[in-house]
Parts: C-alpha cells; sequence; structure tokens
C-alpha cells in the first residue's frame, strides 16, 4: 500500500480508506470486504437535499451504531458488525463526504459530525437510547453527541481514543517537526484535491501519482473499484483535507475534566501497537499521552472499564473485531442486567 505520511503519529492511506494493514482475522469474520459495499445500502434524506448512507443488520431490543474513525467509512467495519448482528440491531453509517454519502458543509468538525448523526438517527427512525460504538476520531464524535443528548445514548465503546493534549508530553521541536509534516500533508492533499476538481486524477501526472494508490489487501475487486472511483470526485478531497485541519483543534486540549458521562456502560479498548511505527525514543512519550486521554475517559463514568488488546494495530476492529463485538456484548449484558 501506499501512504503519505502525515506527521509521526501516523498516515494518511491514500489507496484505501483505513489506516493501517490488519492480521488476519478471526474465522468468524470476513476477510474480504462484502461486494454489497460497493454500492450503497440504504440512502437516509438528513434534510438540506443531502442524503447519509446507512447499513443496518440483525435485530434486537438494542441498536447499535458503529462510528468510523477519521477518513473512513462503514466499510472499516466489516468485519465487526456481522459479529454482533446475531445479538442486536446494529447499523453503520458513511460521514458526510465519504462512502457514498452526500457531502456536507465546510468546515468537517465535531460539530458538523454530531449534528449529521442526530439527524440520521432522528430520521432513520433508529431505535433509542442506542449503544455508539467510535474508533480514533469516531471516539470524539460518539463522545461528543452523548454529552449533547445524554438521554439517546445507553452505552458506548470507544475504539483505542486518540492522544489528546500532546503538547504536555512531547519535546517543543518534535512538536515544531510534526506541524512541518503536517503542512507538507496538507499541500500534498491540496494537490490532489486541485487534481480532482480538474477531473485529472483518472489519468494522473507523475506529480498526482501517489493521490490514489493500489486498493487496500482485503477489498474484493468490485469494491476496490468503487472506491477508486470515489476518490476521483473532489468531494472526497473537500472533505478530508477540511476533516485533517480540524483534527488539529480536536485533539490539542486534554480531555475536558468537566466530561461526564455518570453511570452510563463505558468500555475503553486500547491497541497495543498504537504506536508500534513511531521512533522509538518518542514511543514512551505518545503512549504516556495516550494512556492519559483514555484513563481521564474511563473516569467519565463511575462505570467506565479500560482493556487492553494484544497482537493489534490502532484499527483494533480490523485486527481483532471479535475483541470489539466481545466489548459490545458486554455493554449490552450490562444494560440487560439493569433494564432486569
Amino acid at each position: 500500500m501506499e501512504h503519505v505520511r502525515i506527521g509521526r503519529l501516523g498516515t494518511v492511506l491514500v489507496a484505501g480508506l483505513l489506516i493501517a494493514t490488519s492480521a488476519m482475522a478471526g474465522s468468524s469474520a470476513p476477510t474480504t470486504t462484502p461486494d454489497s459495499y460497493a454500492r450503497p445500502g440504504q440512502r437516509i434524506a438528513i434534510g438540506q437535499g443531502r442524503q447519509l448512507d446507512l447499513r443496518c443488520s440483525g435485530s434486537g431490543p438494542v441498536t447499535v451504531l458503529l462510528e468510523s474513525g477519521s477518513h473512513a467509512d462503514s466499510q472499516s467495519w466489516f468485519r465487526v458488525q456481522p459479529l454482533l448482528a446475531p445479538h442486536a440491531r446494529v447499523c453503520s453509517y458513511d460521514r458526510a463526504g465519504y462512502g457514498f454519502s452526500d457531502a456536507g458543509p465546510l468546515p468537517r468538525g465535531l460539530d458538523a459530525d454530531v449534528a449529521d448523526l442526530h439527524a440520521l438517527i432522528r430520521a432513520a427512525g433508529l431505535r433509542e437510547p442506542l449503544v455508539l460504538v467510535g474508533h480514533s476520531l469516531g471516539s470524539n464524535i460518539v463522545r461528543r453527541y452523548a454529552s449533547e443528548h445524554a438521554g439517546e445514548v445507553a452505552g458506548m465503546v470507544l475504539v483505542d481514543p486518540p492522544a489528546q493534549d500532546l503538547a504536555r508530553f512531547m519535546p517543543a521541536p518534535w512538536l515544531k517537526d510534526d506541524a512541518a509534516l503536517n503542512r507538507q500533508r496538507d499541500a500534498f492533499i491540496a494537490s490532489c484535491e486541485h487534481g480532482a476538481e480538474q477531473g485529472a486524477l483518472a489519468m494522473p501526472a507523475p506529480a498526482l501519482a501517489q493521490c490514489i494508490g493500489a486498493p487496500a489487501p482485503w477489498e474484493s475487486p468490485a469494491v476496490a473499484a468503487a472506491n477508486h472511483a470515489r476518490k476521483l470526485q473532489p468531494a472526497f478531497w473537500h472533505t478530508l483535507r477540511s476533516e485533517l485541519a480540524q483534527n488539529v483543534a480536536v485533539f490539542a486540549p486534554p480531555v475536558s475534566a468537566d466530561e461526564s458521562h455518570g453511570d452510563m456502560p463505558l468500555l475503553v479498548l486500547q491497541a497495543a501497537g498504537t504506536y508500534e511505527d513511531a521512533p522509538a525514543d518518542m514511543r514512551k512519550s505518545l503512549e504516556a499521552a495516550r494512556d492519559a486521554t483514555q484513563q481521564r475517559i474511563v473516569a467519565s463514568s463511575s462505570r467506565g472499564e479500560l482493556r487492553k488488546v494484544a497482537d493489534t494495530s490502532h484499527d483494533i476492529e480490523l485486527d481483532q473485531p471479535q475483541a470489539v463485538a466481545d466489548a459490545v456484548t458486554r455493554v449490552l449484558q450490562q444494560l440487560a442486567a439493569k433494564r432486569g
């Protein structure tokens, strides 16, 4: 796969929608993205002439909604959703500008994402209160949603929430270096954005050749073709560039001391290999920032728990989908016991 560096924290995957090459999942989860992801699921009108793409399966008294990480869509849950469908109604969706969803107004920050999610839940008639599952940036989205719409959320599973407040943990030269790399990333994405606007990505010049690389190894040919076609469109690049710019503000502050989720079941999954590719001299500081962030999130609920997941990258939902399914099942069991 081809990647573009976005700083020492990670990469933007221009070949696919996800962030890291995953290990093979367990035998009960699909290893290849089903061809159904090559076409829309259910397009839900949320107002202002816009539609978001929703995929639901299974049945049960509780609905589980899956929120993807940055520059990802419902495909990121293709291994988790079938594991949960026997136990609950489970839905994933494409945020505005990604997958088969219409683009939304810029900027694409938490305010826009939470407003869209609320409109989607209402328009689709999803049963509340929901269990929300968020990966990476998705954990910030669902936490904000739970804070603003507390009565609509029964529980949360947060999949490797990213480190916040890095400036408190990292040396100033590193932060300066990372800011420079982020500027380089933005310049590259801007060139891809301009190429898409000019219709130049289908047969790109050498300078644009890395905008769309090879498909991820788990994508079926039909899905790979659909993903490639979407990345030819300006909307993807407009959304990506805006979201990544907004992420700087999302992750800069620490988790607010005022964030509270009462006694809501809340389970945080921590990946063993989040910073596996980071320089050895920085890994300890990055992990300290990650640990402080996740511990504060756990403390926001009297029923908060932290589970460490071995043998996984940041993308636990791809590497260890059963661990995510088990975490959601635990929250569902807690809610069932509370109702009983």
